[in-house]
């Protein structure tokens, strides 16, 4: 899944599915702990169409919450939800400490090297379950995008004064070999 910054507001979570058979629905929730899903107040859809109060029922999984909600009608409506992100304002969020930051505010730093040379645009963040990832598109010579571990070795720096991120080189030569590799005997 991904955080992406949409105008003045932060993706908490998505619709993962229904649940039961009187409306309850499962959450995949972007937040450090999975009941902060509920815990910042009303959330929306993305167009803002539909608003939900959630209450917690349960902590399925590390990111996956039970919610209850009266704007859900019913299993059919949960279901009907299914892959639905949902919305708060930034405001609504407390303000991280020194040296912490959401993910939610790498989406659109520009990247460069060791040296300072461009190495394109944070597009994305996401997480499939295996940890941080960075989708880093319009790289230099490089068709489409790459997906680069988001950990401190490949990362080094991040400067927000500058809108800037740095992007260890190698990260990105490593992921166009790995690429390159045709599929092992047996995979």
């Amino acid at each position: 899944m991904t955080m992406q910054k949409n105008n003045n507001r932060v993706c908490l979570g998505a619709f993962a599915g229904a649940h039961g058979v009187k409306g309850e629905a499962k959450v995949k929730t972007f937040t450090e702990s999975p009941e902060n899903i509920a815990a910042y107040g009303a959330v929306e859809t993305e167009g803002g169409a539909r608003t939900f109060t959630f209450k917690v029922v349960k902590v399925l999984k590390d990111d996956i919450v039970l919610v209850r909600a009266p704007e859900i009608a019913s299993r059919e409506d949960a279901e009907s939800l299914k892959g639905v992100r949902l919305y708060v304002e930034r405001a609504a969020l407390p303000s991280p400490e020194e040296d912490e930051f959401y993910l939610d505010d790498l989406v659109g730093l520009k990247a460069c090297d060791e040296n300072g040379a461009p190495m394109g645009v944070i597009k994305a963040v996401f997480n499939f379950g295996a940890g941080d990832l960075l989708e880093l598109a319009d790289i230099p010579d490089v068709k489409g995008v790459r997906l680069v571990s988001f950990t401190r070795e490949n990362a080094p720096n991040i400067d927000f004064d500058q809108n800037a991120i740095t992007i260890r080189r190698q990260s990105i030569e490593l992921a166009d070999n790995d690429d390159a590799q045709p599929d092992a005997p047996g995979r």
